[in-house]
């Protein structure tokens, strides 16, 4: 599956799931933009540098998530609420079987997120500034900084129209991504 990140406007992304022999899959606007790395780019380094196979990425990869399809079937709105209607049952399955991923993932993208701030010297939210990096957790967040790294310095550059794309699980950028 592919994931694209793609700069939509000023202070607005979009990320784009496309899965073999299914049609792209959006959310625009994605949550968390920052100027430097998004919220979603931070849960998918996180969730593929871990190998968390239940987070939001796998979980698209799977057929789930809060992605809208984004092709249109012309004039049949009863198609397209049954692909929703589809695509909520699935995530619902896989929301069952989730053996506590998406919760990690959740709190690991967020530290990662504040520690890579931190460490770039960029402006830190100030709900943010007291909290710690447990040290439960100081090896996967460190684990995931060089990835932020590399994905801030390409997002940061990116145009408005510009996008960059990473094949699930893979967390380097797709050749012409």
């Amino acid at each position: 599956m592919d994931v694209t990140f793609e700069r939509t406007g000023h202070r607005r992304y979009a990320t784009i799931v496309a899965a073999p022999g299914r049609p792209p899959r959006r959310m625009d606007p994605a949550p968390g933009y920052d100027d430097h790395i998004p919220h979603d780019l931070v849960h998918y380094l996180a969730e593929a540098e871990l190998g968390l196979a239940n987070g939001v990425f796998g979980r698209a990869a799977a057929g789930g998530g809060g992605f809208l399809e984004t092709t249109e079937v012309a004039g049949d709105r009863r198609a397209r609420a049954r692909a929703q209607r589809r695509l909520k049952k699935r995530e619902a399955s896989l929301g069952r079987a989730d053996t506590g991923d998406m919760a990690l993932s959740e709190e690991l993208a967020g530290l990662c997120a504040l520690a890579w701030w931190r460490r770039a010297g960029a402006r830190t939210p100030e709900w943010a500034e007291p909290v710690p990096i447990p040290p439960a957790h100081a090896a996967a967040v460190d684990r995931v900084l060089g990835r932020l790294d590399e994905a801030a310095r390409l997002w940061h550059d990116l145009p408005v129209g510009g996008s960059v794309t990473f094949t699930w699980p893979r967390t380097s950028p797709s050749a012409g991504g």
